[in-house]
């Protein structure tokens, strides 16, 4: 499963996650990886564009985390990989410095999270593209992984 923050414009339109550039980035990079955007659930945080696009308030966060709660229990997956720090402070309740924390692997509610830069950041620091690819290809290693 990937988690992003909330919908962009594209999204908004569509009522579909990651369906604008970064989307299509997550999707390259998915397939780069050797699987299908398809195998994987992917969802955001906030179920609502934010308004003039900013980055969703803790409280907003806290308001949609049940929705989120619900569709990971329905899903089970045993990996989130979390796309930023606004889904990794969601699930963590904390400040996240994403490109310290990036790469790591915590558990919760019996789930593995990996935090990871979201594919809009990429988009805007492609040097960082690799680092995103190498988050990726790490989360569905482990989510296959049958130990």
């Amino acid at each position: 499963m990937f988690v992003g923050e909330a919908p962009g414009a594209d999204e908004d339109k569509q009522g579909r996650p990651f369906v604008g550039r970064a989307g299509k980035l997550l999707t390259k990079l998915i397939e780069e990886a050797g699987h299908k955007r398809e195998e994987f659930y992917i969802a955001n945080v906030n179920k609502c564009r934010p308004p003039g696009n900013r980055t969703p308030t803790l409280e907003e966060q806290e308001a949609c985390f049940p929705f989120l709660e619900k569709q990971i229990e329905i899903i089970n997956p045993k990996v989130i990989c979390l796309l930023g720090a606004a889904a990794a402070r969601a699930f963590l309740r904390r400040n996240v410095a994403i490109t310290k924390e990036r790469g790591q692997k915590i558990m919760w509610k019996g789930k593995i999270l990996i935090l990871t830069y979201h594919p809009a950041y990429v988009l805007r620091n492609p040097n960082a593209q690799p680092i995103l690819f190498n988050d990726i290809k790490m989360a569905i290693e482990t989510a296959y992984d049958n130990d």
